[in-house]
């Protein structure tokens, strides 16, 4: 994984351990990183509670039900697929920080805010007409979102907040990720305005993250085997 950075990408990124700090600043960054865990798991809840309950008395109308509500539990999925790959990436982050700084609180809350509307713009979506606006609420949300863990990202790294065994890269892999994602949802928008299969965007993100991410690791290859 170090390959992914420059040489000095890495360099004076880290703070001293935890155990060296004072024994309050990793104990706040626990308590933020529970705190988050909760919010998240709430969220993932309540994405649950608007689905369509089909009510059939007979095991035609069950599935005519169930085929009637399918666009409401699909977007349920990609929702939950959403607050899923961000909590992942928030856990894996977070377990390398050593102690909290700057604006990483104001961020990672203002994170959470868009975690916590994610199942209110899930039901904007499933709403009837209006699709474009319907799209764009819920694609800009999980934008801002994007834009929110990127400045999480930057003051952690101006901040030196990592502990000092963290991976190289674990800043710069965050990077490519939140940028893949957020550009996708944030192209979709225009692309809704043309058709209805603006949800490719969405589709793709996983895919063109993996691409991008084998890419920039096979330039990090070669730079490393470069001779100085």
């Amino acid at each position: 994984m170090s390959s992914v950075l420059d040489s000095t990408d890495g360099a004076g990124l880290t703070g001293p351990p935890a155990e060296t700090e004072a024994g309050e600043r990793p104990l706040s960054a626990e308590r933020m990183i529970f705190f988050s865990d909760a919010v998240v798991a709430i969220a993932m809840t309540l994405l649950a509670l608007e689905l369509p309950v089909p009510d059939g008395r007979d095991n035609g109308e069950m599935l005519r039900q169930l085929r009637e509500g399918s666009e409401d539990y699909i977007t349920f999925l990609i929702s939950f697929a959403v607050v899923g790959v961000q909590w992942f990436s928030h856990h894996r982050l977070f377990e390398h920080v050593a102690r909290l700084g700057g604006g990483l609180v104001r961020w990672n809350l203002l994170w959470l805010l868009t975690i916590v509307v994610t199942p209110f713009a899930t039901r904007v979506l499933t709403g009837d007409g209006a699709f474009e606006t319907r799209f764009a609420i819920y694609a800009g949300v999980q934008a801002l979102s994007g834009v929110f863990f990127s400045l999480i990202l930057l003051d952690i790294r101006r901040q030196r907040l990592l502990r000092a065994d963290a991976p190289a890269d674990v800043l710069a892999r965050g990077r490519w990720r939140l940028a893949v994602m957020t550009l996708a949802f944030l192209v979709s928008i225009p692309v809704a305005f043309v058709t209805h299969w603006a949800y490719v965007c969405w589709v793709a993100i996983p895919f063109v993250t993996r691409a991008v991410l084998a890419l920039v690791q096979r330039r990090g290859s070669r730079r490393s085997a470069a001779p100085a």
